[in-house]
């Protein structure tokens, strides 16, 4: 089965070219209010994920606790840890930004979407990857932020975690719980036109994306990125995965979890959410002007998250049938 080029992933280059050639309209001179689209956006996206959030699955999902331990402990420790063995090697300016940014890749939640397809198509454990991947969306709303308050409040003085909590309560927790509640209301319509949804939630997280590199492309941040910047980076990124993918499997096996499981754990153990990653970035950077390096780690890790992932689900695939 040969694996297909992630529609998305081509969307995201697209974007960022335009955001090269023509950064005038996310410049901060500009009169289009990207800044405020994209926050009305962002709550638009979690209230709908709150709607898509099943109470009853979540309730059923807890009994399969050392599957969703982890899951979560590769996602919100395993991942940063390994990121951390490299920070006393990062002696230059441009050295720790990218390291920063590897460290918020690291830091992230894991995946929603993807990770449930991918663990379907995979004939993985489904009900166990739709509440980690749910559940790790609430968790990283937390957690992300204190892994960056680490080390941003020595490279940004302004970093203030309090006024960034007060953000993320207001433009992502206060939806998402909006939506719980409306959910009994509501839910079937969510469910029904998830696929638009989905598509709504894209196009935002696109818009993000462009208005983030085209604040960087007006900056000349990337003047000091190269090709061999680029390359490593990808190699970097694709190493960081292949890490955490066999060492959550190793960790499966060593307790004993079944084929199903393990596919499951190290399919959403191993993947960071872009849409997660881009809100985040708009909320914790908002007063960097290199937040288009900060995105460029997790938009690399996402690309090859999807091409491996999908080469592996579809193996497994074939397998089981056979």
């Amino acid at each position: 089965m040969k694996p297909k080029i992630d529609k998305f992933v081509l969307a995201i280059i697209g974007v960022v070219l335009l955001a090269y050639f023509v950064p005038q309209w996310g410049s901060s001179a500009s009169r289009i209010p990207l800044n405020q689209i994209g926050s009305i956006g962002i709550s638009m996206i979690f209230f709908f994920y709150g709607l898509k959030l099943s109470p009853e699955q979540i309730k059923t999902g807890l009994k399969n606790w050392k599957l969703h331990l982890l899951v979560q402990s590769s996602t919100f420790l395993i991942f940063p840890l390994i990121v951390l063995l490299f920070y006393p090697f990062m002696q230059s300016a441009q050295g720790q930004t990218v390291w920063l940014a590897f460290l918020f890749l690291a830091a992230l939640p894991s995946t929603v979407s993807s990770s449930v397809v991918m663990v379907s198509i995979a004939k993985g454990n489904l009900p166990a990857a739709i509440f980690n991947a749910s559940i790790s969306g609430l968790i990283g709303i937390v957690i992300t932020p204190l892994w960056m308050g680490l080390f941003m409040q020595h490279s940004a003085g302004d970093f203030n975690l309090g006024g960034i909590y007060l953000k993320l309560i207001t433009e992502i927790l206060l939806p998402v719980t909006i939506g719980v509640i409306l959910q009994r209301y509501w839910g079937k319509f969510a469910r029904e036109y998830s696929r638009y949804l989905t598509l709504f939630d894209k196009t935002i997280i696109l818009l993000i994306i462009y208005k983030s590199f085209a604040e960087s492309f007006s900056e000349n941040v990337f003047s000091s990125v190269d090709a061999m910047d680029l390359l490593l980076i990808s190699v970097a990124a694709t190493v960081l995965f292949y890490v955490v993918y066999f060492l959550t499997g190793y960790l499966s096996d060593r307790l004993g979890f079944s084929e199903e499981d393990r596919i499951t754990v190290q399919f959403c153990g191993s993947k960071k959410s872009l849409v997660h990653g881009t809100v985040f970035s708009k909320i914790l950077f908002q007063h960097m002007a290199s937040v288009g390096i900060m995105l460029l780690p997790l938009m690399l890790f996402h690309a090859i998250q999807i091409f491996i992932v999908s080469v592996v689900a579809a193996k497994l695939s074939a397998r089981k049938k056979t």
